[in-house]
């Protein structure tokens, strides 16, 4: 009974709970829709009160007419309410047509001079006027946030942009407030600038210059400009009144620099546009101001790093622009230190940032090249107005007052170091060409020449503003050129600045800046930036620099100071490297190392290719050759350094007994040479007199290397089909291989062509040839073997030719044009009229390509990719004429000269040939080009078979030659029994064998050499007949003349001429 009663109490206690729940949750529904109701109620009151606040307002301001004559003003307090609750219920979107009305109507009231109707009347009230500011606030950043979002590219949102601009500039400033042109509100003049102030300010806290900013980027950042005068000068306008309002405070000069200054090309569009502005500017002295804040270091810091690389270089090039305007007035009285320092701290800055090479972590940027920041795309279409900007600070006026009126006054009245030089005049020789030059100018001066020392204030001021310059060509990498362009080529700037260098002391300064190296072996002192620019400058003058100007004309440098000049290099060069005042470690990345190196290489090779200097000039005369070569084979580095880098100041000799020791050195160790133990490996040839070539590249063109290097036997097989006498070790290879090269140097063989000077270069029709490359290898394989062995032969080649060869071409600052006359000597004129031509040259209706006669076809080749489109003018002649000398002589035979130089390093180690200028590499083909010294020979000759010095046949020999052969017939001579027609390069004690004569009393087939008794007879000129029938023969291989004993000098002279003149070989008899 009692479990059933629980069990109702349980149940009606859950009833009861549930009916609670249900009481609850219908309550909880009640209010939920009671509030539901009262926000649906809310929200139709909302969207009817704001149906009508929008209808009252599209009632009150209705469409305003442009004409603003004809617009119906309405009390502006009336439109102040109407416009109050419209910003009330103000949406960004709905309102974009709407908000434009009020923008015009408001401003046009600002015509009206009554306070009734203007809108600013209302702030006239001091029941209104607190409002009216925040409300002003309000419409105006409300201007702001539209005007981020238009696109000035749409007509539509150009014409609301300078509407919004309108309205910013009406309501910050009462220049246009007609109201207060009245007497009686005169006096409320002062407080209403106030009241623009104050809603300035606001602005300015809220972000207003990031507005302007990205307007101008969206507007300014592309190729063709969108922004016309109205809204560019509104908004420069308009970024100068906080300014003004703070009278140009710090933080508000930086905020301009980092949001305004710095847009791309902004002076540029402002001069051309809006040209009042720029009077604004200038009025402002926003030019000087913005210089006397970045000449802070910490200030300069702020700056940059905030703006980063490519931004800070917009403000760069705006600054340099606004120099350029203001170069009459104020910049020239800040140009220094002011301008120089900030541009420099700025270039510097951005420098940090450029990257020699391209990896995973930069970015290209098209005018500091490879850089560790990304760019900003918008940037990429406004960087070609930077560059114009850029341009302007190597511009002729810029440089005059910044460095040209400061050299010229320093250098009035000085002289260069000695005088003018003809071309002609430059054979005398001189251990030391300063120390004539100075002792000549004291012995007509009575008082002693005062110089200039570096850190006194003059030439302090020089080394700044250079240095300024040499960091703009290390950061300004893509501009390289135009930047030397400017320096080089501006009045007589740097000729002014040589004669400064050579004001500083004693052969150009040398001394002190020794000294200073020492202390400073970094080379980041600002006098070696000064030394630096001057050497990229004058090796940029040099390469421009054509045969007429430097040698007959020599305006402005005198061949003189050319000399001068490569002396000073040569000497300090030498001395720094000698005394360890630069690390060898770095050496060949050391700037100042690279622009002086590169400056004397330049100058070297024009007096190699043409001599200005005098004899000697280039030799150290402090070196002891001994000394040196031993302190090379113990591995010191700076000897080591030298040779690479400047072999010239030893003398030519010497580096060939260098180069044949490297290569006695380099046999040695491939096993090459003769030695007690073992003997070296040959390989045995077998050549028909009439395929040498064929015959010769069927059996070493695939030869190793180093079997090539090794002993070479060659066996003749003469007409008749016979082997001829003998296998030598040398000569009959010696002849072999000269005959070979005569053979593939014949121009009717077309694998080689001749200058009109008959000097050889490879042809460029010459794959009509099978094989033609391959030939080509092997070609400048035997070469390399003739050079290697010390074999002379008569290959005279094109100078352009050898100096790829030789690796010179690879050099920077390599000019084409310098070499072109030795191709091509009726191309170079041309090409120098057009240089010279003082017209327009457009009118000679050249085009970047050539045309090309090739097996009876005409063939275009361009110059640049579209270049027969292209026309030659004024500014891009100097570029055409380098890429015509560059095709004739490079592109039209790469692969020719490829081969050939493969072949031929393959044999002589390329860095040998650096021993070497391109006359010397001639020279150690061929030999000396000098005519035979009989002396020499005649002293270093061996007699064997009762010959000797004072036989009557020998006199007659030495007569004969020296007084009956000419030139020629002296050079068969040679050849005849060296088969070298030139002599050794160091002089007959250097020919292996000896030069040697032997008394022959037999013919050759029963020649045994010498017995007692033909040597009996030889020596006491014993003879039973004379032997005319009998001619001189000769032992190649042994340098040996077979020289029958005869009776009569005129036989004798007979038979030597006839022999010679025939030479047919080992066989002649």
């Amino acid at each position: 009974m009692f479990h059933k009663t629980e069990s109702s109490k349980g149940t009606f206690l859950e009833q009861t709970k549930a009916a609670r729940e249900e009481r609850a949750l219908e309550k909880k529904r009640e209010s939920s829709t009671i509030l539901i109701q009262a926000n649906i109620r809310g929200w139709l009151c909302r969207v009817k009160f704001a149906r009508k606040i929008i209808n009252d307002f599209d009632s009150i301001i209705a469409d305003v007419p442009e004409d603003n004559s004809k617009l119906q003003f309405k009390p502006a307090v009336e439109i102040y309410h109407q416009t109050l609750r419209l910003l009330l219920i103000w949406r960004k979107s709905r309102d974009k047509e709407r908000f434009p009305k009020l923008c015009h109507y408001i401003v046009a009231t600002l015509d009206s001079d009554s306070p009734k109707f203007s809108y600013v009347g209302v702030a006239l009230n001091k029941d209104y006027v607190l409002r009216w500011i925040s409300h002003m606030n309000d419409i105006l950043w409300i201007c702001c946030e539209y005007l981020n979002d238009l696109k000035p590219e749409f007509a539509s949102d150009t014409k609301s942009i300078v509407l919004y601009l309108h309205v910013l500039v009406s309501f910050t400033s009462t220049n246009t407030w007609n109201v207060l042109k009245n007497k009686n509100m005169e006096v409320l003049k002062s407080g209403m600038n106030q009241l623009c102030a104050n809603l300035m300010g606001q602005l300015f806290h809220k972000g207003f210059y990031l507005v302007l900013k990205n307007l101008l980027l969206r507007g300014l950042g592309r190729i063709k400009i969108i922004f016309k005068n109205v809204s560019l000068s509104a908004i420069l306008t308009l970024s100068l009144r906080p300014l003004i309002a703070a009278n140009y405070s710090d933080k508000l000069m930086t905020i301009f620099l980092i949001n305004i200054l710095s847009i791309p090309g902004l002076i540029q569009h402002l001069q051309t546009l809006s040209p009042e502005s720029i009077m604004t500017i200038c009025n402002h002295r926003l030019f000087s101001r913005s210089l006397e804040l970045l000449s802070s270091p910490q200030a300069m810091r702020i700056v940059f790093n905030t703006l980063e690389g490519s931004y800070a270089l917009c403000l760069l090039a705006n600054l340099i622009q606004l120099a350029f305007i203001e170069r009459h007035t104020t910049f020239k009285e800040i140009c220094f230190p002011t301008f120089t320092v900030v541009v420099t701290g700025l270039l510097e800055s951005c420098q940090n940032y450029v990257v020699s090479k391209q990896s995973t972590l930069t970015h290209w940027h098209p005018v500091l090249g490879w850089f560790a920041q990304p760019m900003d795309p918008s940037l990429h279409s406004a960087m070609p107005h930077v560059k114009i900007q850029l341009h302007l600070l190597w511009n002729i006026e810029i440089i005059q007052i910044l460095l040209g009126n400061s050299l010229s006054v320093l250098v009035a009245g000085s002289e260069p170091p000695g005088q003018s030089l003809s071309p002609t005049q430059n054979s005398f020789s001189s251990t030391n060409f300063f120390r004539k030059v100075l002792e000549n100018r004291g012995s007509r001066t009575t008082t002693q020449r005062s110089y200039r020392t570096l850190g006194s204030p003059e030439v302090h001021r020089i080394v700044l503003i250079c240095s300024m310059y040499h960091t703009a060509l290390n950061t300004l990498t893509q501009l390289q050129l135009d930047i030397l362009t400017g320096l080089c080529y501006q009045n007589s700037m740097l000729y002014d600045l040589w004669l400064f260098l050579c004001s500083l002391g004693q052969f150009c300064g040398m001394k002190p800046f020794l000294d200073l190296l020492a202390f400073n072996t970094k080379c980041s002192a600002p006098e070696f930036q000064m030394l630096q620019l001057f050497g990229d400058c004058m090796a940029h003058y040099v390469t421009i620099l054509d045969d007429m100007e430097m040698y007959e004309q020599q305006n402005p440098f005198k061949l003189n100071d050319f000399v001068s000049m490569s002396n000073f290099l040569n000497v300090f060069l030498y001395k720094a490297v000698l005394g360890n005042l630069f690390d060898f470690k770095t050496i060949h990345n050391n700037s100042l190392f690279g622009s002086l190196h590169t400056l004397l290489m330049l100058l070297y090779r024009r007096d190699c290719r043409r001599n200005y200097t005098p004899q000697g000039h280039w030799l150290i005369k402090d070196i002891r050759v001994s000394t040196f070569i031993a302190d090379l084979e113990k591995g010191r580095r700076a000897p080591q350094l030298l040779l690479q880098t400047m072999p010239h100041i030893i003398p030519h000799e010497d580096r060939v007994r260098l180069f044949r020791k490297h290569i006695t050195n380099e046999k040695t160790v491939l096993g090459l040479t003769e030695s007690a133990c073992a003997s070296p490996q040959s390989t045995l040839i077998t050549v028909h007199r009439n395929r040498i070539v064929e015959d010769g590249y069927r059996q070493l063109a695939l030869l190793p290397s180093q079997s090539l290097k090794g002993v070479i036997r060659v066996r003749f097989i003469n007409e008749q089909g016979l082997d001829e006498a003998g296998i030598d070790q040398d000569g009959v290879f010696k002849e072999f291989l000269e005959e070979s090269i005569k053979r593939v140097f014949d121009p009717s063989l077309n694998l080689f062509k001749a200058t009109s000077e008959e000097r050889l270069y490879p042809s460029p029709t010459s794959a009509v040839q099978d094989n033609h490359l391959q030939l080509f290898e092997f070609v400048g394989r035997m070469l390399g073997k003739a050079v290697y062995e010390g074999i002379v032969v008569d290959v005279p080649f094109a100078s352009f030719f050898l100096s790829q060869v030789s690796g010179q071409t690879a050099q920077v600052l390599y000019s084409c044009v310098d070499e072109l006359p030795s191709l091509d000597p009726a191309l170079y004129r041309s090409l120098s009229y057009v240089k010279h031509y003082e017209g327009d040259v457009a009118d000679l209706d050249l085009t970047f390509s050539v045309d090309e006669d090739s097996m009876g076809k005409i063939v275009t080749h361009e110059l640049v990719p579209g270049g027969r489109a292209v026309q030659v003018t004024n500014e891009n002649k100097i570029n055409y004429i380098h890429l015509m000398a560059h095709f004739r002589m490079h592109v039209q035979i790469k692969d020719q000269t490829a081969a050939f130089i493969r072949g031929f390093r393959s044999i002589v180690n390329p860095d040998w040939l650096t021993l070497f200028s391109t006359p010397e590499l001639q020279r150690l083909i061929s030999g000396d080009n000098v005519p035979l010294d009989l002396k020499d020979l005649r002293k270093n000759c061996q007699y064997y078979g009762g010959f000797h010095d004072s036989h009557r046949v020998i006199g007659w020999l030495w007569d004969i030659l020296e007084k009956d052969f000419t030139k020629d017939e002296k050079g068969m001579f040679l050849k005849f029994v060296t088969s070298c027609s030139k002599p050794p390069l160091l002089g007959f004690a250097h020919l292996e064998p000896p030069f040697s004569i032997r008394c022959v009393e037999v013919g050759d087939d029963e020649d045994t050499g010498d017995t007692i008794g033909s040597v009996f007879r030889g020596f006491f000129t014993i003879r039973k007949k004379d032997p005319q029938n009998r001619l001189p023969t000769s032992s190649t291989c042994f340098n040996l003349l077979k020289l029958p004993n005869y009776q009569k000098k005129s036989t004798l002279r007979e038979k030597l001429r006839y022999a010679v003149t025939c030479n047919t070989g080992f066989e002649l008899s």
